[in-house]
């Protein structure tokens, strides 16, 4: 009797050591990151645009959290990325500006690097980049097969990334020649291509951890998008605008110069269109896998909105009011939409105001991941939020650095915001400094009224950063 009591007593520890495993393994949940790029805090009908509608987005945000006050890591695109992959600001990132690489990149991560790819990898899941990258090249160190992926399809440089009909494109660490994009030729546009491959990889992992980082380059410049697309769209945008720019027969042609477009708003719209079916492609593709319930999905944009290429942010008011835009420390060059859904942990239709930027991405996976051994980083989890369990830990503040356009430093520290320009001219250049609270778009210089604030921001400004000779002023 004694042996078939401790027999069935062994047996049930089993079963439960094995339910507990299945249960563990279940709950893991998959990570689907989608990055659009230069999408304007009001870019997204959920965010405020009036001129057109992005229903999937929208779907997104009304199955999940819509944060109010989420930061880029940078103004631009490469140390914004960075941020993600790093959980470091600028002050402290290794990448700080749009800067080129002698091999046609641009500027890598080093070797050693620790990022959000390695983090997944490490925990077992498969990863897979798919879009543009802009952290280094195929054969240095910056390669995403170097930094923790284990697919990768897309463009590497942000240079081949300014075109949508590329003549090449990299699978992993291979050069792929489009030949339907060759010369004069637009057969392959490449967003499409993108999309169907990062689909695939749903499909092909289902039954498997994955972390899908999907960085769109829509809507950046060049404005490009297939002709059927645009009928729809055509006429709706008046009074257009048109842009001149490289085409067919110039030697710059397809090689990081922007191509005309007659129809730029009516573009515009259509290609954030593209990118809101996409991301309902994506939402469908979970639920007919069966995997809508245990995947979180976030989307964000990589800075604010770009005025390049005959992009009009102020006609479609994609900065949603803020000042700024792309390139600008301003609130419309760093304020960006962030959604977030996970079916079941996270309340569907709620929304935050918790101040928080890129760098905080790797610290709130590797809390759901369980992950306690990150060090030396600026983000702070922001999982409490999201999961409505915990204390929400705040930012003493935020710091941003860009080296270019003169050099440009701003620190939001609770409501107030101070920014500074021209600094590698004049490295006390004076501090502008706004109240957030009741103007959030910046319109009013209050330095004069709290010299106090203003010399606190000026020992924030030396403290959040560390130079070197690569990140003199």
């Amino acid at each position: 009797m004694k042996i078939l009591i401790r027999v069935v007593l062994f047996s049930l520890i089993i079963v439960s050591l094995i339910s507990f495993s299945f249960q563990t393994e279940i709950t893991k949940p998959n990570i689907v990151f989608i990055l659009a790029d230069d999408l304007g805090y009001g870019d997204l009908s959920c965010y405020g645009q009036q001129k057109f509608t992005t229903p999937n987005i929208d779907q997104l945000a009304s199955l999940g959290m819509k944060f109010t006050m989420h930061y880029a890591g940078s103004c631009v695109c490469a140390p914004s990325r960075c941020s993600i992959m790093t959980g470091l600001h600028t002050g402290h990132s290794f990448i700080r500006d749009n800067r080129d690489y002698k091999d046609g990149g641009q500027w890598p991560l080093p070797d050693n690097t620790f990022t959000l790819a390695h983090l997944f990898k490490d925990k077992g899941y498969v990863t897979g980049a798919f879009g543009k990258w802009g952290l280094g090249y195929w054969q240095n160190s910056g390669s995403p097969i170097n930094q923790g992926f284990d697919t990768f399809f897309g463009y590497l440089s942000q240079r081949n990334a300014h075109h949508y009909y590329p003549t090449y494109i990299f699978q992993d660490n291979r050069k792929l020649q489009l030949m339907q994009n060759k010369d004069s030729l637009n057969g392959c546009y490449v967003p499409y291509l993108i999309h169907e491959k990062a689909l695939k990889f749903i499909e092909e992992n289902k039954d498997h951890p994955f972390f899908l980082y999907y960085p769109s380059i829509i809507p950046h410049a060049e404005l490009k998008a297939p002709d059927t697309c645009m009928l729809k769209h055509i006429g709706k945008y008046e009074p257009e605008k048109s842009f001149k720019g490289t085409d067919y027969g110039n030697k710059k042609y397809k090689k990081g110069s922007y191509g005309s477009q007659a129809n730029c708003h009516a573009c515009m719209a259509t290609m954030i269109n593209i990118l809101d079916d996409q991301v309902g492609d994506i939402l469908h593709k979970l639920e007919e896998m069966g995997i809508d319930d245990h995947t979180m999905v976030v989307f964000t944009s990589d800075n604010g909105p770009h005025e390049e290429g005959g992009a009009d942010p102020e006609y479609f008011n994609s900065s949603g009011g803020l000042r700024g835009v792309k390139r600008d420390l301003y609130e419309g060059g760093i304020r960006v939409p962030l959604l977030v859904m996970w079916k079941g942990k996270i309340k569907a239709g709620s929304y935050s105001n918790h101040i928080s930027a890129f760098w905080d991405m790797l610290p709130t996976f590797a809390d759901i991941l369980q992950e306690k051994s990150l060090t030396d980083i600026d983000g702070i989890s922001f999982w409490p939020t999201l999961s409505g369990e915990g204390i929400q830990k705040e930012h003493d503040y935020l710091y941003w650095e860009f080296r270019s356009r003169g050099g440009r430093q701003a620190i939001r520290k609770e409501k107030w915001k101070g920014v500074r320009y021209d600094v590698r001219k004049k490295r006390k250049s004076p501090i502008e400094l706004y109240n957030l609270e009741n103007d959030p778009s910046e319109t009013i210089n209050v330095a004069d009224n709290y010299p106090e604030i203003v010399e606190e921001l000026e020992l924030l400004f030396n403290e959040a950063r560390i130079e070197s000779k690569e990140f003199k002023w």
